[in-house]
């Protein structure tokens, strides 16, 4: 067996005298690939921000190769050979991808110009190692999350790094870019680098790592060699109980037709989409990466430009804007958590009323700061977010109690339809379970739900009927015992053709 690469000593961390993470004893060897998981908030993300220099620990220490480290920064630890991959995109969006890989850390000429050409060779290669359909002259903002994903794991790869920290690297990618990926680390596993890697999507755990440790409420509760534990037993370590059906039962016939989309096109993204959807129906939207669904749900939103028809319960509701989108009865959860659903810098209770603000605004529009703090602890109650202090910055909670937080800042204005865009990106197991029952009793309630998912499981698990896009077109429609992965992927992938109508 390797000698360990890093050691890691009674780690503990605390925020306002509260521990996050508690005495944890943790060896990362070289040539292997250590998976960590853990329900949100059991302290996954703290033991990988103190790895990486972005935290430093209330007590305990880290050795690196049988020396005593202390990273004041993840500057310092770069430097000392740990490179991590975050779960929140850390881009600058008006750059280049070169140049974003590079950043703070820039090659340069002997006569001390950036050596640009270096740079963007190095890049190249890169993502020519990941299978990325990606230019190093192309700007952030222009890019996919999926493109954007494998621009973070280029950035972490271009440094000679002897530990990679991978913090759910694959929530946005496809099949194919999670089997290149996979290939790549278990490269660099062969190298000699010790990986580590954090997911919620525990097949991918049992497929890639060679060891699993779980945490549970900042504790380290099992450790086993991959091939001692199955998946489900990893759930029920994770969670303390076992989970039982993960997917609510199937509701009742659905209502009338609350939402109707007519030729809704936006050219260079989708074209000609049609689709209606009734109260208390779950209608799913499948496809690969690129297919233009999220482009559409924005496009409904007002957040792009486009033409066509749009119609909530008969009235017309296309909009200029997502302002106007709200009061006409759509609301939006978007993909892009950290880039345009929520500002983490804000406080927790700020968020959870940013899409209804007006709502609680006085005479001369002051907030009514002590409604909105009542309403943020109702919420808090109806969707267990873990979290004592409402006024304490939303990037304090853990990534999935930050996507509740986002779904009921969503769900504040009553919307009547509800589309949700990669619900359950980057959240535990049991987090997706209380998602899935969220979203059925709003729709059990009357609202029409539009389902945004790449989880084929989420979608047939989920939806009464299931349309997939295959290049900005509608390819066909699903319903009852045909909403099955086979069909959905003969769709998606151009084999199987269908009529479009909805």
């Amino acid at each position: 067996m390797p000698a360990p690469l890093v050691r890691a000593r009674s780690l503990r961390k605390e925020f306002a005298g509260h521990a996050v993470l508690s005495d944890a004893d943790v060896e990362i060897r070289r040539g292997e690939i250590l998976g960590v998981i853990g329900e949100n908030g059991a302290g996954k993300s703290t033991f990988m921000k103190i790895l990486a220099g972005i935290y430093q620990p209330t007590s305990g220490h880290l050795e690196l190769d049988g020396r005593l480290v202390s990273f004041g920064s993840p500057s310092d630890a770069r430097r000392a050979g740990v490179s991590i991959v975050p779960q929140e995109f850390n881009l600058a969006a008006d750059l280049s991808v070169e140049e974003n890989v590079f950043l703070g850390a820039e090659l340069v000429t002997p006569r001390r110009t950036l050596d640009r050409a270096r740079m963007r060779a190095r890049t190249a290669q890169l993502l020519a190692e990941l299978g990325a359909n990606v230019s190093p002259a192309d700007r952030i903002d222009g890019l996919s999350a999926a493109q954007k994903q494998l621009v973070e794991v280029s950035k972490a790869l271009a440094f000679d790094a002897s530990l990679l920290i991978l913090d759910e690297p694959t929530t946005m990618l496809t099949r194919r870019e999670i089997d290149r990926l996979f290939a790549v680390m278990r490269s660099l596993r062969a190298r000699g680098m010790a990986l580590v890697y954090v997911s919620h999507k525990l097949a991918e755990v049992k497929e890639i790592c060679d060891r699993v440790i779980v945490l549970k409420d900042g504790e380290l509760v099992r450790e086993a060699p991959i091939a001692e534990i199955e998946p489900a037993e990893m759930a029920r370590c994770m969670v303390g109980r076992e989970l039982r059906e993960i997917f609510p039962p199937r509701r009742g016939s659905p209502g009338p037709v609350v939402l109707e989309v007519r030729g809704l096109t936006s050219p260079g993204a989708f074209e000609d989409v049609s689709f209606t959807a009734r109260e208390g129906e779950i209608l799913g939207f499948a496809g690969l990466v690129g297919a233009g669904r999220t482009e559409m749900a924005e496009a409904l939103m007002g957040l792009r430009p486009s033409s066509g028809a749009v119609l909530v319960g008969g009235k017309d509701a296309r909009s200029r804007n997502a302002s106007q989108a709200v009061r006409r009865g759509l609301g939006y959860l978007s993909e892009d958590r950290a880039g345009s659903g929520v500002l983490p810098g804000f406080p927790i209770a700020e968020n959870l009323t940013l899409v209804s603000l007006r709502d609680y605004c006085r005479l001369g529009g002051v907030v009514d700061r002590e409604e909105e703090m009542l309403k943020a602890r109702t919420w808090r109650e109806r969707f267990g977010i873990k979290a004592a202090d409402l006024s304490a910055p939303l990037e304090s909670l853990s990534g999935g109690n930050q996507q509740k937080v986002s779904l009921a800042k969503t769900l504040d204005p009553e919307p009547r339809v509800v589309i949700v865009d990669e619900p359950t990106r980057g959240v535990d197991v049991a987090a997706k379970q209380e998602i899935y029952r969220f979203l059925s009793e709003l729709a059990a309630r009357g609202a029409a739900i539009v389902l945004i998912s790449s989880e084929l499981e989420e979608i047939i698990g989920m939806c009464d009927r299931v349309l997939v896009m295959r290049e900005g077109r509608v390819a066909g429609e699903l319903l009852g015992e045909a909403v099955e992965e086979r069909e959905i992927m003969y769709l998606a992938t151009g084999l199987q053709t269908a009529g479009a109508s909805a």
